[in-house]
């Protein structure tokens, strides 16, 4: 928990890995059974066929909301199982709380192909900043963390984005076109153009975790969902990445972005891909 007069910073360094066992344990007792497992009747829609939860998002967020906010009382916690059943618990991110911000299972899509390609996310922010997060793969045992100022890194190696090397496509990851209203189809079109790769995005957690890693050059994300965003957006900071939106601002978390915007491995990157998404 945090002590009289301790900072988030304070408490990150007693509890960092205390937070990243949460996260393990989750992924261990409430996911990991359940991949490849799944019964029909642990697999249900919320706002479409392509809008899926399944047990472990419930059951891992619920061990998660316990866990965490028994590391730091007086915290809250903004999953997005709890946010689809009371919408009005997102508000709690704008709130001077110590919030913690979750994604069960980022990827769910995947997870219920029994796929790989699906993570737990979990961030610390308080006032609207980013201090903490920490990306885990649970199929593949990797774990991604960051902390502000101090770095972030990938089982346990810095990571470093890097820069685009010159003459080649900028690989992009975007939006699906099912998930975008007509303004933001017109603004992702202007990825379409010579120089530009875009491809569709999979699990959002693990795009940022390639552009963090120097694998992805840029995403173009149309939707604002903190979980989704959170935990990303300081790991590839943290590597040396910056986000912009379409009108050149860095993306808050808590809202009001102008969209699409993106998360690129360099701030020119960046810059050249809001760029884009302003045309329109």
């Amino acid at each position: 928990m945090i002590e009289d007069n301790e900072t988030i910073d304070e408490f990150l360094a007693r509890h960092a890995s205390d937070v990243e066992e949460a996260v393990r344990k989750a992924a261990a007792q409430e996911i990991m059974p359940r991949w490849r497992q799944l019964a029909a009747h642990e697999v249900d829609q919320k706002a479409g066929p392509h809008d899926l939860v399944t047990d472990a998002d419930r059951k891992a967020e619920l061990y998660l909301t316990e866990a965490l906010g028994a590391l730091l009382p007086g915290s809250v916690v903004v999953g997005e199982e709890a946010v689809h059943a009371n919408p009005a618990s997102y508000e709690a991110i704008r709130g001077e709380a110590p919030v913690w911000i979750v994604d069960p299972v980022d990827g769910t899509r995947q997870f219920v192909r029994g796929e790989d390609g699906f993570c737990t996310l979990v961030a610390l922010a308080q006032g609207g900043v980013l201090h903490a997060s920490w990306t885990y793969v649970p199929a593949r045992d990797q774990l991604a963390t960051a902390v502000r100022g101090k770095g972030a890194f990938h089982d346990g190696e810095r990571l470093h984005a890097g820069a685009p090397g010159p003459g080649r496509d900028l690989r992009v990851a975007t939006s699906h076109p099912d998930y975008t209203t007509d303004e933001q189809k017109r603004a992702l079109l202007g990825l379409w153009t010579d120089g530009v790769a875009p491809r569709a995005c999979g699990s959002a957690g693990l795009e940022y975790l390639a552009v963090a890693r120097g694998e992805l050059d840029a995403t173009g994300f149309s939707w604002e969902a903190a979980w989704d965003h959170a935990a990303g957006l300081l790991l590839v900071e943290e590597a040396g990445g910056a986000h912009l939106t379409r009108t050149g601002e860095p993306f808050r978390i808590t809202g009001g972005n102008a969209l699409p915007f993106t998360a690129a491995r360099d701030a020119t990157t960046a810059r050249r891909v809001a760029a884009l998404l302003a045309q329109a």
